[in-house]
C-alpha cells in the first residue's frame, strides 16, 4: 500500500521531540516501568543481591588473616623467639580459603543474574513478538519500525547491564567497603579516621556535580531520541535528496538536532568537569597512601598500633575509590536502563485490534463497506481519511478505485486488508465483518507497490503465505506469473537468498509478490499500483501475470489515471475520503470529477487488468 496518504503522528511514529517533555515526571514514569518490567525476574536478582552480601562479608577475613599473621611475625621478631609455623599456616589457610570461597559466591551471584537477564530478554522478545502480530499494519511505519528495532537491540542490551551486573556488583561496592571500613575501626578507631579522611570531601563533591543528574537524564535520552530520528529520515531519503541537489537542506534537521543536543551537553558538562576533576583528587591513591601511611606511621612511633594494623587499613582505604567507581556507575546505569524501560513498556503497550472468539466462513466473496469512516489520528478533533464510505465489489468482477492523490484509495484498500479497523462502520466479505473471519489472508490477498521480499530464499518468499507448499508448487506459481526462467538463471535458483546473495529489479521482484499471492490464491484480491514503480519493460509481462492472477476473483483495483480502469466492471471515485461517484466508464463518464481525471491523464502505458 502507499503511506502517503497516512499522516504521521502518536499512532503511525511522532518524533521524540513532539511533546514537552516534564524531566521529573519522565523520571518517575521511567522508575515505575523499570520495576515493572524487572518484576518476573525480582526474586533471582534478590537472590543475587544476597550472594553478593555473601561475597562481601567473606572479604573481610583475608584481611583479618593478614593482620593475624603479621602480629605473629612481628610478636616474634620482638621477642627474639621463633615463629608459630603452625599458627602462621591456619591463618593462611584461612584466608586462601574464605578467598576461594569468596569467588566462588561471586561467580554463582552473577550466574544467577546473568540468567535473570537472558529470561527477562526472552520474555520481552516473546512478548514484542505476541503483541505485534496482533498491532495494525498501518502503524509499522519506517519511524516506528526504527523503534522496535532499537528497543529490541539497544534498549534491552542497555537493560542488560542493569539486570546482570548491578544487583551482584553494586551491592558488593557497597557492602565490601562498609565491612572493611567496619573492620578498620574494629583494628584501632584512629586508623579507621584515616581510611575514610577524604571520603568526606569527595562525597560533598559528588553531591555537587550530581545535582539534577535524573532530570538531565532524561533531558539528554530525550534529545538523543530526536538526533536518532533525523539521522533515520535523512539516511533513509539521502538518495533522492542527492538527485534533486537538495542536500543542504535535508541535512538541516538532522545537523540542527545534532547542534543542539551538543549545547545541551556542554552547558551541562562544563561546569562540573572542574568539580569532578577535584574530586577525583581526593581518592587519588597517592593521596590515600600518604595520609593512611603517613599517619600511621606515626601512630606506630607512638605505640598506638602495629606496622600490620596500618598495612591492612591502608590497603582498606585503597577499596573505597572502587566501591564508590562502581557504585556511580550503576546510578548512571539505572538511570539509562529506566529510559528503556520505558520505550520497551510503551512498544509492549502498543494499542492491537481486538480479537473475536468467533471465527467465521464467508458466505461467498462479496464485499461490502457499510459506513465506513477512519482516521489516522486518535482524539475527537481528529480528521477523518474516510467519511462514511459505502460501495459493494460484487464476487468475481473488477472494481476500479479511483481519485486524486491523497483522496483515500489506499486507506480504503489497507482496511479491507485489515491492516487497521475502521472507527465506524463495518467491512463484510460474504456477509461477515472481516474482523470474524479465521484466517482473513486465507481469503484476502494483495499486491502492493512496494512487493516487501524479506531476505529470505527466493522460494520461501513466494512461499510466504503458504509454507506447506510443494516445490512443484512454488515452480508453477512462478511460471504463471513470468517469472521462473528469470529466477533459475540465478546462481542458487530458488534457494537464492534475496537481498544477500543477490538483487533484483522492481519489476523481478514485483512478479515474485504476484507469485506469492498466485499461490495463496485468495478469492478477493487487493491490486494497488502495482506496476508504478516498475521499468516499461516489465509492465507488459506485470500485466499478463496479473490478468491470469484476478480472472475469476473478486478484485479491487487502486489507479491514479482514469485510463487504467476503463474496462473495469464498476469504477468507484474517490475525492477526499468519500465516495462521490459509482458506476462504468460510460456511466460515469460526464462525471465532472471523473472526466477530470480522465482528461488529465496523458500517459498511454498501463492498461486495464483484463476482466
Amino acid at each position: 500500500m502507499t503511506t502517503t496518504e497516512a499522516p504521521t503522528d502518536a499512532t503511525t511514529g511522532a518524533t521524540p521531540d513532539d511533546d514537552p517533555v516534564d524531566p521529573k515526571a519522565q523520571q518517575k514514569a521511567d522508575a515505575v516501568a523499570l520495576k515493572n518490567l524487572m518484576r518476573p525476574v525480582a526474586w533471582n536478582l534478590t537472590l543475587g543481591r544476597l550472594l553478593a552480601v555473601v561475597s562481601a562479608g567473606l572479604a573481610v577475613v583475608p584481611y583479618v588473616a593478614l593482620v593475624q599473621i603479621g602480629d605473629l611475625l612481628l610478636a616474634a621478631a620482638r621477642t627474639g623467639t621463633g615463629v608459630d609455623g603452625d599458627e602462621v599456616d591456619r591463618w593462611l589457610r584461612i584466608l586462601l580459603i574464605a578467598f576461594a570461597l569468596r569467588l566462588a559466591v561471586y561467580f554463582l551471584a552473577l550466574l544467577i543474574t546473568h540468567l535473570a537477564d537472558i529470561k527477562l530478554g526472552h520474555l520481552i522478545r516473546g512478548r514484542m513478538v505476541q503483541r505485534f502480530s496482533r498491532v495494525p499494519l498501518v502503524w509499522f511505519t519506517s519511524t516506528n519500525s526504527g523503534r522496535v528495532r532499537k528497543a529490541l537491540q539497544d534498549d534491552i542490551g542497555t537493560i542488560h547491564n542493569l539486570i546482570a551486573h548491578r544487583p551482584v556488583e553494586a551491592t558488593n561496592a557497597i557492602v565490601m567497603p562498609v565491612a572493611l571500613m567496619v573492620y578498620a575501626f574494629v583494628i584501632d578507631w584512629r586508623l579507621g579516621l584515616l581510611a575514610i579522611a577524604t571520603l568526606p570531601l569527595y562525597v560533598a563533591a559528588m553531591a555537587l556535580s550530581m545535582r539534577g543528574m535524573g532530570a538531565k537524564t532524561v533531558q539528554m535520552d530525550a534529545k538523543l531520541g530526536v538526533v536518532s530520528a533525523r539521522m533515520v529520515e535523512f539516511v533513509t531519503g539521502i538518495t533522492v535528496v542527492k538527485a534533486f541537489g537538495r542536500v543542504g537542506r535535508a541535512h538541516g534537521a538532522y545537523q540542527d538536532a545534532a547542534e543542539e543536543f551538543q549545547s545541551f551537553y556542554y552547558d551541562w558538562v562544563r561546569p562540573l568537569i572542574t568539580v569532578s576533576a577535584l574530586g577525583n583528587s581526593l581518592l587519588a591513591v597517592p593521596l590515600i597512601l600518604l595520609v593512611n601511611i603517613g599517619g600511621g606511621a606515626w601512630m606506630v612511633d607512638r605505640g598506638w598500633v602495629t606496622a600490620a594494623d596500618v598495612l591492612a587499613t591502608s590497603l582498606i582505604a585503597l577499596l573505597i575509590p572502587y566501591g564508590l567507581e562502581v557504585l556511580m556507575n550503576s546510578m548512571w546505569a539505572q538511570q539509562m536502563a529506566g529510559a528503556s524501560a520505558r520505550r520497551l513498556t510503551d512498544l509492549l503497550e502498543t494499542p492491537i485490534l481486538p480479537d473475536t472468539s468467533e471465527q467465521l466462513t464467508p458466505n461467498g466473496h462479496d464485499v461490502v463497506f457499510d459506513g465506513v469512516s477512519y482516521s489516522y489520528r486518535t482524539g475527537t478533533d481528529a480528521e477523518l481519511a474516510l467519511d462514511d464510505v459505502s460501495f459493494t465489489l460484487r464476487e468475481g468482477t473488477i472494481t476500479a478505485l479511483i481519485g486524486p492523490s491523497g483522496s483515500g484509495k489506499s486507506t480504503i484498500a489497507t482496511l479491507l486488508a485489515r491492516f487497521d479497523d475502521p472507527l465506524r462502520g463495518r467491512i463484510r466479505i460474504g456477509g461477515v465483518p472481516i474482523d470474524r473471519i479465521g484466517e482473513l489472508y486465507a481469503h484476502v490477498g494483495f499486491v502492493l507497490q512496494d512487493p516487501q521480499l524479506p531476505s529470505i530464499s527466493i522460494r520461501d518468499n513466494i512461499a510466504l503465505g503458504r509454507p506447506d507448499a510443494t516445490d512443484e508448487q512454488v515452480r508453477e506459481a512462478a511460471r504463471t506469473a513470468r517469472i521462473l526462467d528469470e529466477i533459475e538463471a540465478l546462481p542458487g535458483g530458488f534457494d537464492t537468498v534475496y537481498g544477500a546473495d543477490t538483487g533484483l529489479s522492481g519489476g523481478q521482484a514485483q512478479r515474485i509478490a504476484i507469485a506469492r499471492a498466485i499461490l495463496v490464491d485468495a478469492p478477493v484480491l487487493i491490486l494497488d499500483e502495482a506496476t508504478a514503480l516498475t521499468d516499461p519493460e516489465s509492465q507488459h509481462q506485470i500485466q499478463q501475470a496479473l490478468s491470469d492472477l484476478a480472472r475469476g476473483k473478486t478484485v479491487l483495483l487502486i489507479g491514479h489515471r482514469a485510463e487504467v480502469v476503463a474496462g473495469a466492471d464498476q469504477i468507484v471515485l474517490v475525492d477526499h475520503g468519500r465516495v462521490v461517484a459509482t458506476g462504468t466508464h460510460d456511466q460515469l463518464r460526464d462525471h465532472p470529477g471523473y472526466a477530470h481525471l480522465w482528461t488529465s491523464t496523458t500517459a498511454p502505458a498501463n492498461r486495464g487488468v483484463d476482466a
